[in-house]
């Protein structure tokens, strides 16, 4: 599957994606490419710049309709039989969850963010050149990078071989009708903190794991884990 994401801070994108699961499946196992284009390597103007005052007046500047339009088509040429879908990183749009990054995975094989920037973009860009916009929460943040990392990152999980255990997926979170996961602990059974109320002041001075899951009966384990999921 493939990635491309339409930035003004390529160096955002690019610090994680070539990291952890992510830059192992790019770099190591080619499962997924990824490719990060700077916006201003696509304006006209001698000073790249991309952005200008928004018509009618108001606050902040907003992105330019042009060089996004100009990135866009250097994409698609260079992959015109690639099933496409291109989304436009905006606070206040319909927020993307789990089923979304499944249904995403299943249906295109190229994804293309537009990652939002300053006051806003030109609404030409929503209008005209993406096809939907989507937002990662109520809140506002002050570029389109992190959203656009955060849905090619729960896209990503889903493509055969990107994990190392693909049955981890069938135990997350949200996967199955918005079920959370069980709780999980490793080595040592038993911890002995040096300060057991660091942060809680009614922890005790020993932290087991469950007795349960040291006992090795299965039955009992699933029995467990169903009652604990959170």
């Amino acid at each position: 599957m493939r990635f491309d994401v339409l930035t003004i801070f390529p160096e955002i994108i690019e610090s994680y994606i070539n990291t952890g699961v992510i830059g192992r499946a790019t770099n190591l196992k080619q499962t997924i490419a990824i490719e990060t284009h700077n916006i201003r390597d696509y304006t006209r103007d001698i000073h790249k710049k991309v952005d200008d005052s928004p018509f009618g007046g108001g606050a902040g500047m907003i992105l330019q309709i042009e060089p996004i339009y100009e990135a866009l088509a250097n994409i698609i040429r260079q992959n015109p039989d690639t099933k496409k879908h291109i989304i436009l990183t905006k606070a206040g749009a319909n927020i993307f969850n789990q089923e979304k990054a499944i249904q995403l995975g299943e249906n295109f094989d190229h994804i293309i963010f537009i990652c939002g920037r300053y006051e806003g973009i030109d609404a030409r860009v929503e209008q005209y050149l993406s096809n939907e916009s989507l937002s990662i929460g109520q809140y506002v943040l002050t570029g389109g990078e992190l959203p656009a990392l955060v849905m090619l990152d729960a896209i990503a999980r889903h493509i055969p071989e990107v994990l190392g255990n693909q049955e981890s997926l069938e135990q997350e979170s949200w996967t199955n009708t918005n079920t959370k996961e069980y709780p999980q602990y490793s080595r040592p059974a038993i911890f002995k903190p040096e300060r057991p109320n660091l942060i809680d002041k009614n922890a005790p001075s020993e932290w087991a794991v469950p007795e349960v899951l040291l006992s090795g009966n299965h039955k009992s384990i699933q029995d467990w884990r169903e009652d604990n999921k959170k």
